[in-house]
C-alpha cells in the first residue's frame, strides 16, 4: 500500500474539517456541515486506526512500555500512520468540544479561530488556550451581568 498517499488523503480531509469548524457557521442552515468534523471524519479515522493496529501492531515488535518500544512501533509506516490518525481524530474531537464551549460562553467566532488553530497545531496547548479564553469570557460576562453568567 502507498502509505504516503493515504497520509496525504487523511491530512486533506482533516484540514477540510478544521476549515469547516473554524470558518463555517455552526447554527442555522449551515449546521449540517458540522456533522463531518464532529462525527463522520473522527469515526472514519478511528475505524482506519483500529484496522491498522489490528493488522500491523504485532509485527512491529514495539509497544508502549519504553521509549525504545514506542520507537520500534512507529518505525513501521502503517503504525506511524495509525498514530497520526489517532492525533487527527482526537484533536478534531477536542476542537469541536472547545468550539461548543466557546459558543456557549459567547466567544466571538473571530476570537475562537486562535484557540482552534492552536488545538489543530499543538493539541493539548490549544486545549488549555481554548479553556482559558472560555473562562475569560465567562468571567467578563459574569461581571457584566452581576454574577449570572
Amino acid at each position: 500500500m502507498e502509505w504516503e498517499a493515504v497520509f496525504g488523503l487523511v491530512n486533506m480531509l482533516a484540514l477540510a474539517c478544521w476549515a469547516v469548524l473554524i470558518v463555517m457557521p455552526r447554527a442555522g442552515r449551515w449546521a449540517y456541515l458540522g456533522v463531518a468534523p464532529r462525527w463522520v471524519v473522527p469515526l472514519v479515522f478511528s475505524a482506519l486506526y483500529t484496522m491498522l493496529v489490528m493488522i500491523y501492531f504485532a509485527e512491529t515488535g514495539g509497544g508502549y512500555d519504553s521509549v525504545a518500544a514506542v520507537r520500534r512501533l512507529f518505525a513501521s509506516d502503517p503504525m506511524l500512520l495509525a498514530g497520526w490518525l489517532h492525533f487527527l481524530a482526537f484533536d478534531l474531537l477536542v476542537g469541536c468540544l472547545i468550539a461548543d464551549r466557546m459558543d456557549r460562553a459567547g466567544v466571538h467566532r473571530v476570537v475562537q479561530a486562535g484557540p482552534l488553530l492552536a488545538v489543530f497545531l499543538f493539541g493539548p496547548a490549544g486545549l488549555l488556550f481554548g479553556l482559558a479564553v472560555e473562562l475569560a469570557y465567562r468571567a467578563q460576562n459574569a461581571r457584566r451581568t452581576g454574577g449570572e453568567g
